[in-house]
């Protein structure tokens, strides 16, 4: 009896031990996961970027962006334009088809549809009518269930084609936030000219989208959006290079790639100024064009042009994220090290 309660005192021990020595391994190797994933500012290398992209995003929700009529049946529910349909009867909708199939399946049944309107969630009871026309019930609703838009690319991470581009996010005109999304996609763009900006009225790149599919899109921040591109979606116009922490950012002289109509990023003059060492948003510093070329073409800064990499003394130090609406030769830059915070940690 004695030898067996010796033997089961040893095996539990045993057991106890290789417990811990798991729990102790599983702890290490954690730990080393997450460091494994931090981004070191003085060894990262990256190229810059300049190059155009254009994103699609299908979005989550449906943007209401007009009534067939003003006696539309949801006008008579109360639903406005800019309302973001994210449910109907309790149901999540992220296509038109889906919320067409329900509707038509219901006929003139009411339906609850929740909206987000200035932040909050409100329901309303819509009775569809039918349609003689289409031959279906219609609740007057016209929406939308994607956005599109064109950037710049500010880097490119060498090691794995991950990428990082506008410096700031892609907002909703619904609800003025951030754009969810279920699947994004970018796409290669086609600059075909520049709507020249002034003095009140902010001056735009114009482009097409082209069929090739250059990466897929995984993170809309308020920082930036970052992505996967495939291999050689893009030659970057220089050499890749280390990056300058904000600490060390100085007021003054510094230049930014860009394309505007010869298809390739070309280089042009900026000043630097106003540094805010303290700001983890896309208005880190302001930044005024000097460059005559730019000027002559653009006016300044202009739509499209957010993303443009922000390079001094041979590192790459932010990209440019907005222009000033009273004097489009001025706008604000983003510091790279807060678009490195927003990148997911999968891309780093």
């Amino acid at each position: 009896m004695k030898n067996k309660t010796k033997f089961l005192s040893i095996f539990l021990f045993l057991i106890l031990a290789f417990i811990l020595s798991i729990s102790s391994y599983a702890t290490d190797y954690k730990y080393n996961f997450e460091k494994s994933n931090e981004v070191n500012l003085e060894k990262i290398e990256l190229f810059p970027g300049g190059m155009p992209f254009g994103v699609k995003m299908t979005t989550k929700g449906l943007c209401i962006v007009k009534f067939a009529s003003n006696n539309a049946p949801a006008i008579k529910a109360g639903l406005k334009i800019g309302d973001l349909i994210i449910k109907v009867n309790g149901k999540e909708i992220n296509s038109i088809d889906d919320f067409s199939k329900i509707i038509n399946k219901l006929g003139n049944e009411a339906i609850k549809i929740t909206v987000i309107r200035d932040g909050k969630e409100l329901n309303y009871n819509v009775i569809p009518e039918f349609s003689r026309d289409e031959g279906a019930y219609k609740t007057g609703i016209w929406v939308k269930d994607s956005t599109a838009g064109i950037g710049t690319v500010t880097f490119i991470n060498p090691e794995n084609s991950a990428f990082g581009g506008l410096g700031h996010g892609i907002c909703s005109t619904c609800t003025g936030d951030l754009v969810s999304f279920t699947k994004g996609t970018v796409l290669d763009v086609s600059i075909n000219g520049v709507i020249k900006g002034r003095c009140g009225a902010a001056g735009e790149l114009k482009g097409c989208f082209n069929a090739k599919k250059l990466g897929s899109l995984l993170t809309n921040s308020s920082q930036g959006v970052f992505g996967i591109l495939s291999s050689n979606s893009y030659t970057s116009p220089e050499d890749k290079m280390k990056i300058c922490p904000k600490k060390e950012l100085k007021e003054g002289e510094a230049y930014i790639w860009c394309t505007l109509d010869n298809g390739k990023p070309k280089k042009y003059s900026i000043c630097i100024s106003d540094i805010d060492i303290n700001s983890t948003g896309p208005k880190s510093f302001k930044v005024k064009i000097t460059d005559k070329e730019l000027l002559e073409k653009t006016g300044g800064i202009v739509q499209g042009m957010s993303g443009s990499p922000i390079i001094q003394n041979g590192r790459i130090v932010g990209a440019i994220t907005h222009v000033l609406i009273n004097d489009p030769t001025q706008g604000y830059g983003i510091f790279i090290e807060n678009m490195l915070s927003s990148m997911p940690k999968i891309l780093n």
